[in-house]
């Protein structure tokens, strides 16, 4: 087992309870799957009867000649139809125990496909920042869309049908030995090789798995990059190139899913040889019981016919063994995924949160990404409830962390920041994210309508909410002219609207939540002039009575701020007014009962 992978045993014990809620329906399917043990014993007694009691003069088995009436019993006649009788019988319980086996097996499976594939959404969304900036949105698509279904079969269609083919083997063993012991033991003398086949290609196939799994997501990563940059890609006319980059990706998926067929092929190759081995070596010690009398004809026909229910569950345990070995790489995945903790966790008695008055102190706060990446450095400042913040400096300042850290999304390495005098820390994770409302450079919109993307600030809002923060925002007007109105859909990604048009729906947005404080990343940047100016009077209107933080490079929204931060290297380096770092009487005005840092010079 490769370093840090886990052993069949830790991964059985995280199975079973995951599958708790299911176990039911799973003792239902596996009770069906067990009636197949009776029906398989019983497939070949009719070409038993027929031979033996019709073409030959054996008398019927005990059973049959007690249910026959007296008078039936010699005649052929009525033997022949009750061998033929029994068959069609045996033959429709079969299909019946088949078809309720299936359907109850495709409804657990796919209600835990479900289960697993919404237990895993769900943790992600959880996950901090850092961990979707370091691994990509691809990895976590497909461990939840492909690898998640790897549950279901080591569960559903891989663990039942082994202890199935496990009860049928024993049965079958049993009857074989009382019918001809001999014969049993040349059937049993091939189990050691079927043994050491599957233990050979175990190890093979589950590293296998693991390397097509991770090729499979290289090639992923190469469609979603592609399609979500599709205008940059057209633009310097590098469709070729993209081309030949998901080509490259997937040509190593194939090659190494073609490598796991080979080792799949060899393996059945291997489990086929060794069961017609087998088979031919009865057939020949068989053939010369029934000619040494020690066998009838009809009872050599019955045990070729238990000798193939024998060899089938055989191969269908060591065949169920190696491809289990492949799903248990995808259960490693999903349970790898679920163990990833957030860097930001909620505290067992954390503090409610209904609203916030929006005072805000950075309390010699820093940040870094691992130990030889600091972003901020020692951040120290106050500002009161509804204060306008203008926070300013070079690309790469550390500006967008500082308001990342102020809404939790990460946490200070060192320091604190505290609202309303309380450290983030100590409240409620999901109380403390409804204090804020985020307007950023580029606005995130769904692929809904214009309506469901206003109200996804309050999914409740009545329809007259929705209007009235879309007139604040300045939308309302281009909203009616849209062929829908509000039911108009925005595409992926809002690409239907202009980028003036998705920003509006963005500050509806942001006038819907009513948040104590706002969060403004470069809300301009990306308009023209004219544009510009109809969202800084939405703005104006929107950090009224807000505590407000303003991130822009651009003077005339900062012309609006109270306050001006200059961020420079991850430390900061101006303020103005200075009151804002002062010790003592300003961190009291603004709300925070606690010891001042020192003052910064600006």
């Amino acid at each position: 087992m490769a370093a840090g992978r886990p052993s069949r045993l830790r991964l059985s014990r995280r199975l079973l309870p995951h599958a708790r809620p299911y176990w039911p329906h799973i003792a239902g399917v596996l009770l069906l799957s067990l009636m197949s043990t009776p029906l398989a014993l019983l497939t070949p007694v009719p070409l038993k009867i027929a031979v033996d009691s019709v073409l030959g003069s054996e008398p019927l088995p005990h059973l049959l000649e007690v249910a026959l009436p007296p008078a039936a019993r010699p005649s052929t006649s009525v033997v022949l139809g009750l061998a033929v009788t029994l068959m069609v019988i045996i033959a429709l319980l079969s299909k019946m125990q088949e078809l309720s086996t299936w359907l109850l097996q495709a409804y657990t499976g796919e209600r835990l496909d479900l289960d697993t594939r919404t237990r895993l959404f769900r943790h992600v969304q959880r996950l901090s920042l850092s961990y979707h900036d370091a691994k990509g949105s691809t990895d976590s698509s497909y461990r939840i869309q492909y690898d998640a279904s790897a549950i279901r079969y080591i569960v559903i269609d891989g663990v039942i049908p082994l202890v199935a083919a496990s009860v049928t083997l024993l049965s079958t063993l049993y009857v074989v030995l009382v019918l001809d012991w001999q014969l049993a033991l040349v059937a049993l003398a091939v189990s050691p090789v079927l043994v050491l086949i599957t233990r050979a290609y175990r190890r093979t196939f589950r590293s296998q798995s693991h390397g097509v799994k991770q090729l499979e997501t290289s090639a992923l990563a190469v469609i979603q990059e592609v399609l979500a940059a599709v205008r940059v890609v057209k633009a310097f006319g590098q469709e070729d190139r993209e081309e030949e980059r998901f080509v490259d990706r997937s040509g190593l998926g194939m090659r190494a899913r073609l490598r796991f067929l080979r080792a799949e092929s060899g393996f059945s190759l291997l489990i086929g040889l060794t069961t017609a081995v087998g088979t031919a070596a009865v057939l020949f010690i068989g053939i010369r019981h029934v000619q040494s009398n020690l066998l009838t004809l009809g009872q050599f026909l019955l045990i070729m016919g238990y000798l193939a229910q024998l060899y089938t569950p055989l191969s269908t345990i060591g065949r169920k063994v190696g491809s289990l070995q492949s799903h248990l790489a995808g259960a490693e995945r999903v349970f790898a995924l679920l163990d990833e903790a957030p860097d930001v966790v909620e505290p067992p008695d954390a503090r409610p949160l209904s609203r916030a008055s929006g005072s805000v102190m950075f309390d010699n706060a820093s940040f870094a990404y691992g130990n030889n990446r600091p972003v901020l450095q020692g951040l120290s400042f106050a500002v009161k409830a509804g204060t306008r913040v203008g926070i300013v400096g070079a690309t790469g300042a550390g500006k967008t962390t500082l308001v990342s850290l102020l809404m939790r999304f990460a946490d200070p390495t060192h320091g604190r920041i505290l609202l309303d005098g309380v450290d983030l820390r100590a409240y409620k994770l999901a109380d403390l994210r409804k204090q804020f409302a985020i307007v950023l450079q580029e606005p995130v919109l769904f692929s809904t309508s214009i309506a469901e993307n206003i109200a996804y600030a309050r999914p409740l809002a009545a329809e007259a909410e929705i209007i009235a923060a879309a007139k604040a925002a300045n939308a309302h007007e281009f909203i009616l002219n849209l062929p829908r109105g509000y039911a108009t859909e925005v595409g992926e990604r809002g690409m239907q609207l202009s980028g003036g048009e998705r920003q509006r729906i963005a500050l509806a947005r942001a006038f819907l939540k009513d948040a104590p404080i706002l969060i403004l990343d470069e809300p301009t940047s990306a308009v023209d002039v004219t544009t510009e100016a109809g969202i800084i009077d939405a703005l104006q209107e929107l950090m009224r009575g807000r505590t407000t933080f303003l991130i822009t490079h651009r003077p005339r929204p900062l012309a609006n701020c109270d306050v001006r931060l200059e961020i420079e290297g991850g430390r900061l380096l101006t303020a103005v007014p200075p009151t804002v770092i002062v010790a003592g009487q300003a961190f009291h005005e603004a709300g925070a009962d606690v010891q001042a840092p020192k003052r910064l010079d600006g």
